[in-house]
Order: C-alpha cells, then sequence, then structure tokens
C-alpha cells in the first residue's frame, strides 16, 4: 500500500480540483492511503471520500496580520509539517503555486519523491518574469511531470520533458453510459465558471446570431460566478439585447449528468485552457460538441474536427455562429459527430486514468529508489 499525498490550493470547483478529488477518491478506494493538503478550504467544494484525510496547510488565523513575505515562508513550514508527519511515499502537486510550494518545501527532502502537475496554457501563466527565476530554481527537483497535452510539455526545458508523462483528466463515473435522450430541448449549453477566459461573451454574442436563423433556440450557461465582474458583463449582453428569454445563466448544478443530455450541442468558448473537464464530460455523454481550437491545445488533442466534433478559431463569433447552425440544421451530422465522441470514454473512464497514474507513480518512486 503506497501513501500518497496531494498538494493544491483548495478543492472549490475547478479543474484542477476536479482531477485531484477524483484521484484521491479513487486510490483511496482501492486501497491507497491517501492525504489531500491545501492552503485552505472552500464554501463549495468537490466532496472527498470519507477515507482520504484531509489537512489544511496554509496560512492560519493567527497568521492573518503577517507580511506577505512571512506568509510565504510559513506556507513553507506549514507544507513541510505536514509531509514531515504524514511521511508520504509521493507528493504530488497540482498547478503553478502548488507546484513550487512542494518543491520548494522538499528541497532538504531528497527521499521525498515529487511529481508536479501543469494545468493551464503555459504561454501567460509560466513566463512571468518571476517564473523564469522560480522555474529553473526548483523544477529541476522535481522527480516527474504530468502535463494534459503536447503543447504543454513542449513549453519547458529538456530536463523537465525528458521525465514526464502526458495523461488525460479522468472523467467522473456518472458521466459514462448516459442514454441519448430521446425528447431533446432545443438549447445549446455549456458547462463552465464565469470567468474571463471562458469567453462567454463571444458566446452570447454568436447565439444572438444564432437566435435570429433559429428563434425556437436558447442558449443555457451552467456554471458558478467566479466573481470576476464576467457574470456581470454577461448580463449586461443579456440586458442590451433583450435576450432574456433565450440565453439563460443557469449556475452552478451539481446534476449536470441529468441536465446537459437535454441539449442538442455542447459549446467551449474558451480562449486558453488545459484540458477542459466539460468538454470531456459533454463528449462522454454523446453530445455533439464545438470547441474553440484555444490554446495549450487541449480541444485539438481529444477532437478530430468534422469526426467526432467541431474545432473554430479562438474568439471568433462568426465562426461560432456558423458551427451551431450548422448543426441545428443538419442533424444526421450533429448525431454522427456525438456517436463518435462517445468512443473517448474508452481512454478517459477514470478506471483507465487511474491506471496510468498509478503507473508512473511506480516508475517514479523505483526510479528515486534507484537513484
Amino acid at each position: 500500500m503506497r501513501k500518497i499525498l496531494f498538494h493544491l490550493n483548495c478543492l472549490e470547483q475547478g479543474g484542477a480540483e476536479r482531477v485531484v478529488s477524483t484521484l484521491a477518491n479513487a486510490f483511496a478506494r482501492d486501497g491507497e492511503e491517501v492525504v489531500v493538503a491545501t492552503e485552505w478550504k472552500g464554501e463549495n467544494e468537490f466532496a472527498l471520500d470519507e477515507r482520504v484525510k484531509r489537512v489544511i496547510v496554509g496560512p492560519k488565523e493567527s497568521d492573518e496580520n503577517r507580511s506577505r513575505a512571512a506568509k510565504v515562508l510559513l506556507r513553507i513550514k506549514y507544507l513541510k509539517e505536514c509531509i514531515k508527519e504524514e511521511k508520504p511515499d509521493v507528493v504530488i502537486a497540482f498547478a503553478q503555486n502548488a507546484n513550487y510550494r512542494a518543491l520548494m518545501t522538499t528541497r532538504d527532502m531528497p527521499e521525498v519523491p515529487v511529481i508536479i502537475a501543469v494545468r493551464t496554457d503555459p504561454v501567460g501563466h509560466y513566463d512571468r518574469p518571476v517564473d523564469k527565476i522560480m522555474i529553473p530554481l526548483t523544477y529541476p527537483r522535481a522527480d516527474g511531470s504530468v502535463f494534459q497535452t503536447e503543447g504543454q510539455r513542449d513549453f519547458f526545458p529538456d530536463y523537465i520533458r525528458n521525465n514526464s508523462r502526458i495523461i488525460l483528466n479522468p472523467v467522473n463515473d456518472k458521466y459514462l453510459n448516459i442514454p441519448v435522450e430521446q425528447n431533446k430541448e432545443k438549447a445549446i449549453v455549456q458547462s463552465a465558471r464565469l470567468v474571463d477566459f471562458k469567453n462567454q461573451p463571444m458566446l452570447i454574442r454568436a447565439f444572438l446570431e444564432v437566435h435570429k436563423r433559429h428563434p425556437d433556440y436558447c442558449l443555457k450557461i451552467y456554471g458558478p460566478d467566479s466573481h470576476d465582474g464576467t457574470r456581470e458583463i454577461l448580463e449586461s449582453i443579456i440586458a442590451e439585447n433583450d435576450a432574456s428569454g433565450y440565453v439563460h445563466l443557469m449556475g452552478g448544478c451539481d446534476e449536470l449528468e441529468k441536465e446537459l443530455p437535454k441539449g442538442e450541442i455542447y459549446v467551449l468558448s474558451s480562449n486558453f485552457e488545459g484540458m477542459p473537464n466539460s468538454l470531456l464530460e459533454a463528449m462522454t455523454m454523446g453530445l455533439p460538441v464545438i470547441a474553440t481550437d484555444c490554446p495549450c491545445g487541449g480541444p485539438r488533442t481529444v477532437i478530430q474536427s468534422g469526426e467526432n466534433g467541431l474545432l473554430i478559431p479562438m474568439d471568433d463569433a462568426e465562426a461560432m455562429t456558423e458551427a451551431i447552425c450548422r448543426l441545428i440544421e443538419d442533424k444526421e451530422f450533429a448525431a454522427s459527430l456525438g456517436e463518435k465522441a462517445r468512443l473517448i470514454s474508452k481512454d478517459i473512464n477514470s478506471e483507465a486514468v487511474i491506471a496510468c497514474w498509478k503507473q508512473y507513480i511506480e516508475e517514479v518512486i523505483t526510479a528515486k529508489k534507484s537513484k
């Protein structure tokens, strides 16, 4: 039995958080000892199996008045204390700041193997002045790295790429084997946080044109508010175009496996993504999908345009309009895309992905012991 410690900022609704909760729960069910160490506990988190140990390693309430620099050091101190107490066989960090913390924390703990996971487009996120210092300072310490796409991996130096693995995100089993909805609503659907990089303003503007040609269709966007101002922008566009009767912000939903299949078409409008879980879930459920061909290649990794979905240029409202209308007007083509999209489930069901993770973890631990 292995002891695995995951480290990330939190478990609130997001892609990395969803993957960690899925992996942690699956490992625990398989008899592994699992610890999830987060900086804080959020209000709307993914659920953990009762066998998973949860630890908070961020600054405490008594540290609230400390300086920013002091809090950085405290984060490392508290994580180090956690790792020393738990004595995991491997530490797996998810996302940028967690990767840096895990690597800095274990720099004087050479016996502890560390795997880092990159979850977003490195361009714009790993190329800041601070990253140009932190990556060469910390990343050579990594014993392994997990990426979602080749585009992510190829951004980094050879010493990272040469000891890495590309592993797709596992889809929750509740999205598998969903039957085709026989009484479809005339609805275009999306499930995504209301946040700037999802580019939902472009989607709504595109759908305004769709609605002119197909006035019996509506757009439903499922997802919680990120409180970055995106929801207010979307509400403004809806109000300015008197579109409240056919463009709906549905809010967060815990039963997407029931709601999304009611729609005819799934759309992803992002300006960048790692590997979008929502897209994988829609494909697994057999929905015909339209996605922007955004960096760092997540949609392109899983969609062969015209075969199991449609890829369109990023930030192109006209292309989105035409793609949606094409699938509305050609039901046979849309159904074919959906049927072929569903085939991805054999590669991204939790059992298949967890097997990939287990194999890679074992390789990293074995290689560490042999040094």
